[in-house]
């Protein structure tokens, strides 16, 4: 790997391309936004505006700020750190993502009890070690629904509890930050992203179910979209289930990714262009800290090597044939005999 970097004398950092893309994806949030302020537009237009930056939503969160949590976005720090705040500004919070995200999840993919990506809140079973309910018979018909809800729950309550969950396991201050801080530019920033996206344009004389139900429309989309490219990546029939972090820390870390990470659509340039390079997810969990513009390229190094090593390589096709994998396995979760 280091020596494809070298012979093709790139960073593995981002370039223009993802500097471009950022200007893209800030504009399909922001020119909508804006447009909705100052052009007092009908209820309709409102909504369609509001449905456009919800798929501004997914774009940042897909292509900019996951890069810039990673370390991967530039070689600049502060550059990344500036970009990964951009969680910030549409509804979530930069630290809960990294230790969710690069911290529990990709250090322990796919594990019991401490990947928080499997967690279902008892609605939803996304591993055979979860205890079975009933309910969770019909997950692959409503988890379309409960997907949509995500970043509501990002919004207005899981961040809240996270930076609780984290700060008692001693995660908050492994991160260089403190309770109190973090808990104090949490509510900040939960207050003027409430502040800038439901009282302003109240104040600027829209309706407030015009401004409510907009707000659900654009979050929908978004959560939606985001779930769709997240989860055919881990949660799929044929991946490692894991029950306890110690049967991770026994094998290695190249290993564990390959045994509970899917690629798909790889051959979907816009796809690949829009998420960020994340249907790459095994070239995104075997080296985080490599910007999605490289994905692409250093997939045959990566699929090379594990044939070498007689390590599985998965990949579906297509999006659609991913999705339906992944819905096909919600229902064979949905069954007690999956244990």
């Amino acid at each position: 790997m280091n020596q494809y970097f070298e012979d093709k004398g790139v960073k593995r950092t981002g370039d223009l391309r993802v500097a471009f893309k950022a200007l893209f994806m800030f504009s399909m949030y922001f020119i909508p936004y804006f447009v909705i302020l100052f052009a007092a537009v009908s209820g309709w237009q409102y909504l369609l505006l509001s449905a456009v930056m919800g798929v501004g939503v997914s774009g940042i969160g897909l292509a900019i700020m996951h890069d810039a949590n990673h370390g991967s976005l530039s070689d600049k720090s502060w550059v990344n750190q500036l970009f990964g705040y951009s969680l910030n500004l549409i509804g979530g919070h930069y630290l809960c993502w990294k230790i969710q995200h690069n911290v529990l999840h990709h250090s322990f993919t796919n594990v019991h009890g401490v990947d928080e990506d499997l967690e279902g809140g008892h609605i939803m079973r996304f591993t055979p070690k979860e205890p079975w309910k009933a309910r969770h018979r019909g997950q692959h018909l409503y988890a379309w629904f409960l997907y949509s809800l995500m970043t509501f729950s990002w919004v207005f309550i899981k961040d809240f509890k996270r930076i609780n969950k984290y700060h008692s396991m001693g995660l908050v201050e492994a991160q260089g930050s403190t309770y109190w801080g973090t808990m104090i530019f949490l509510a900040v920033s939960k207050v003027v992203y409430i502040g800038y996206m439901i009282a302003l344009p109240m104040v600027m004389g829209y309706a407030w179910w015009v401004v409510l139900g907009s707000f659900v429309v654009m979050h929908m989309i978004g959560g939606l979209m985001l779930a769709m490219i997240f989860q055919p990546a881990h949660v799929m029939e044929d991946h490692a289930f894991i029950e306890n972090e110690r049967e991770v820390i026994d094998e290695s870390y190249e290993s564990h990714q390959l045994t509970t990470t899917s690629n798909f659509a790889p051959t979907n340039k816009v796809l690949t262009w829009f998420c960020g390079g994340l249907n790459y997810q095994v070239e995104h969990h075997i080296f985080p800290n490599v910007s999605h513009v490289h994905y692409p390229a250093i997939s045959n190094i990566v699929k090379e090597t594990a044939r070498e090593f007689s390590l599985p390589y998965r990949s579906v096709a297509s999006f659609r044939e991913a999705l339906r994998i992944h819905q096909r396995t919600l229902r064979k979760l949905g069954d007690p005999a999956w244990t």
